[in-house]
């Protein structure tokens, strides 16, 4: 069983779980870092190797300029440290990471899941994702920080809000990130990709579960999981069905 090593500058992901174990790259949204997917890590690690992804401007990485690139390439090189292919779990920000990625390099992908981000970035929703981006990079960042630390905690309790925000909050990353994918066709790239997908929304966040069907229509391979109650963050909401559904989602992987 490999120990749990924290994410340096050199290797921005932390990996867990047995060396054998099929691996899983999991993708952090904006704001975030790797530690937002605690809740799956402590679920999985005794059955797959796990690695959680800190994406520039996030996390160990706060001091390189997020670009959408730039978040592909780290986490193609997290997929080569594994093996060369991996599952890989996009949460948001991430999520819109992980489908350039399957796009450019549908070899590297066994399997997409997609979380929180079925809406295409662009027409009249570019509108939201630029007023989103704006908000993150001018509102005053401590402030920020407590607000949603605060929020956080009172909501998932003590306990869960400190693991899935250990790796600390990126405001200004996270503007960064939303900017940079602000105008882009994510539907091709799932399209190029071709693989199995599945994407995941909470109904109750209902900017992109209510944009789901369309973003998905024609998308081959795809499955569509709704899990009742949850918010943007529904690996956290409900982490076992959450969990338990991407567990499926491999097992259902052909070889």
């Amino acid at each position: 069983m490999a120990h749990a090593l924290g994410p340096t500058v050199e290797r921005p992901w932390l990996i867990e779980g047995p060396d054998d174990g099929p691996p899983i790259v999991f993708v952090h949204g904006a704001l975030m870092s790797h530690s937002v997917w605690r809740p799956q890590l402590d679920t999985l690690r005794g059955r797959v190797r796990c690695l959680a992804v800190d994406l520039p401007s996030h996390g160990v990485l706060v001091d390189e300029r997020f670009t959408l690139e730039r978040g592909v390439a780290t986490v193609r090189a997290a997929i080569d440290a594994a093996g060369g292919r991996a599952v890989v779990v996009g949460l948001s920000l991430g999520g819109y990471v992980a489908m350039a990625l399957a796009g450019r390099h549908p070899d590297a992908v066994r399997g997409l899941v997609i979380a929180g981000c079925t809406r295409e970035p662009a027409r009249l929703s570019r509108v939201v994702f630029l007023v989103y981006a704006l908000a993150l990079r001018l509102v005053p960042q401590r402030p920020l920080r407590a607000v949603v630390d605060r929020l956080l905690r009172r909501h998932y309790g003590p306990t869960v809000g400190a693991a899935i925000t250990s790796g600390g909050y990126h405001p200004r990353g996270g503007g960064l990130g939303v900017r940079a994918i602000v105008g882009g066709r994510f539907r091709e790239r799932l399209l190029r990709y071709g693989g199995p997908i599945l994407a995941i929304n909470g109904t109750h966040d209902l900017v992109f579960h209510l944009g789901a069907r369309r973003f998905l229509a024609g998308v081959p391979n795809v499955s569509w999981l709704e899990i009742r109650g949850a918010n943007h963050l529904s690996n956290v909401d409900h982490p076992a069905e959450f969990g338990a559904a991407v567990e499926a989602f491999i097992s259902a992987l052909p070889d």
